[in-house]
């Protein structure tokens, strides 16, 4: 049986080379290629035609549920496995919901990854021991009824990508060449986020970030 091609797209090049070295010691797979932008990722998908994608949720050039939206229309049989530092449960399900076929977290054991990688090889789902976590407390309904995490929830996906980098401490110039939007859209995002959330500076969408485990102290 012939490899499994996999396609890695991060914006940190470590985390490539880590995954890739990972990936290396397992004959059943083979690495094409990799990306730290979004944009290089879709044209190499097109011309690779890879079995698998790993990629961050935040790249880079797109969403990263466009991007799995699109790389899914070019490869219909493509399996999107998400590696994230991101464990908000929103973000979570809707990578499941566009199509994605695992998620784990950066913060986990690298086997977890493989384990992902794996199923998603064979046409499976598998989600990290953490992110289980969280959905299990949303399905339980251990998670807070109410107040901020509402909130939350009201908001699109562009909004909560940059409602994180923002928390991260990402000027808004930063967060428009990163995302590939004017500064003038982020500003816009950035005020829509904040009344959302009922939150009136920066400094309080960081605090309700932490509180959230969406980014650390």
């Amino acid at each position: 049986m012939s490899a499994k091609k996999i396609l890695i797209l991060d914006d940190h090049r470590v985390v490539i080379e880590g995954v890739k070295t990972a990936l290396n010691e397992r004959p059943e797979f083979e690495v094409v290629g990799d990306a730290v932008d979004a944009v290089s990722a879709v044209e190499m998908v097109r011309s690779l035609k890879p079995d698998i994608v790993i990629t961050d949720v935040s790249m880079p050039g797109m969403n990263g549920m466009d991007f799995t939206v699109e790389v899914k229309r070019i490869v219909p049989g493509l399996h999107v496995v998400i590696f994230s530092m991101y464990s908000d449960r929103e973000y979570i399900l809707d990578f499941l919901r566009v199509g994605a076929s695992s998620y784990v977290l950066k913060e986990e054991p690298l086997g977890e990854l493989m384990f992902a990688v794996a199923a998603a090889a064979r046409g499976g789902l598998y989600l990290g021991a953490k992110v289980r976590s969280v959905l299990e407390d949303h399905l339980s309904g251990t998670e807070e009824a109410c107040g901020p995490k509402e909130g939350l929830s009201l908001l699109s996906s562009r909004e909560r990508e940059i409602f994180v980098l923002l928390a991260e401490g990402l000027p808004v110039k930063r967060i428009s060449e990163k995302l590939n939007i004017s500064p003038k859209t982020v500003e816009s995002h950035k005020y829509n986020i904040m009344e959302k959330l009922e939150v009136g500076s920066v400094v309080e969408l960081t605090r309700f970030a932490i509180r959230k485990n969406l980014i650390r102290a």
